[in-house]
């Protein structure tokens, strides 16, 4: 089967295409646009298309948008919220659904020759953990997701035997891992959705003196945990125009650390159920590769295998394999994230 993924809710859009289980190519559409992270993510901006990247992927394989057998689309419009008729409640939320609804329509109209009817919803979650579990290289593996939100949640748990996913956990919004480091990422004067990375190196500048405070603020029991509406300015002011001081270096050590804490526990929970020698990781939050050595260092599991494209631009490639799978091909081991010399 030829499989087109596609990735365009939030951010990141992307696009991969995946042959006979194979993956033939994948592209983020920022690399053609010279946009950083392809487009803001809000809700005015889901009908934009990897386009570029779309036409990149088939001309990689040889492709016409026409030769496409089904189209995967990293998200679920039916799990997402109603829309109860009033598109402007909630930040304008139910516009991304109906957007989404779209998207078929959308997608012939970018690739002439696609047919609408071949695309098919994939839940945001799912297509996340699919990067990870198929390809990993592992006959049977636990799945951990956590990101900032898909439809309705932030968080997926799961095995993988090999034929089919079973979900374990998951943890509905709005208690999420991936917003809760986005919001503190603004707090310490960074762009959110983007320069959480500068946050986990601000964290080693300081120390986790903030711990146990934020031990009440973001709990965790088993496979569920909850992160309340924290004031960041109990902590430390709001950093703007580079002013940092010990006091934001020990606030972003302080949630690295509980990050860090509240994974170990989710991830032991899922090793005690699956008792998986593996752990495949996908979404925002498997980015964090300090939190990921931790992970190694401090579960059961014996190999920690993060998606490289863990955020929302794996999620193309994890749909266009998770329907792959789903038509009866069988797909092999991620052999590199590297670009293939032709």
């Amino acid at each position: 089967m030829r499989v087109l993924g596609i990735n365009a809710v939030f951010h990141d859009p992307a696009a991969a295409l995946v042959v006979d289980g194979n993956i033939v190519a994948a592209a983020e559409e920022e690399r053609f646009s010279r946009r950083k992270h392809g487009k803001p993510s809000v809700p005015f901006s889901t009908w934009e298309l990897p386009e570029a990247a779309a036409l990149w992927c088939l001309q990689q394989g040889g492709l016409d948008p026409a030769d496409i057998d089904a189209v995967a689309y990293s998200y679920d419009p039916d799990l997402a919220p109603p829309v109860n008729g009033d598109i402007t409640a909630d930040g304008w939320e139910a516009l991304r659904t109906v957007y989404v609804r779209r998207a078929p329509r959308f997608l012939a109209t970018a690739l002439p020759g696609l047919r609408p009817d071949i695309v098919r919803f994939v839940p945001h979650h799912v297509a996340h953990a699919a990067s990870a579990f198929l390809c990993c290289g592992a006959d049977r593996c636990a799945v951990l997701v956590a990101d900032g939100r898909g439809e309705r949640s932030s968080h997926l748990a799961g095995m993988w035997d090999g034929e089919r996913l079973t979900v374990l956990a998951s943890e509905a919004l709005p208690h999420s891992l991936g917003l809760l480091y986005e919001n503190l990422t603004e707090h310490l004067g960074f762009h959110r959705g983007s320069d959480e990375y500068k946050v986990m190196a601000l964290a080693s500048y300081g120390r986790p003196s903030m711990l146990e405070t934020l031990r009440e603020e973001i709990r965790v029991d088993g496979s569920s945990f909850a992160t309340g509406d924290i004031a960041w300015e109990r902590f430390a002011p709001h950093a703007r125009h580079g002013r940092w001081s010990e006091a934001h270096a020990d606030l972003a050590a302080s949630v690295q650390r509980r990050l860090e804490e509240v994974l170990i526990e989710l991830a032991g929970t899922l090793h005690a159920a699956t008792r998986c020698d593996t752990l495949a990781l996908a979404g925002g939050v498997a980015l964090n590769c300090v939190a990921n050595s931790e992970l190694w260092r401090q579960t059961p599991f014996r190999t920690i295998w993060p998606q490289p494209a863990a955020g929302d631009s794996g999620t193309a490639l994890g749909a266009a394999l998770y329907v792959a799978h789903g038509l009866g091909d069988r797909p092999g081991p991620m052999a590199t994230a590297a670009r293939k010399k032709r």
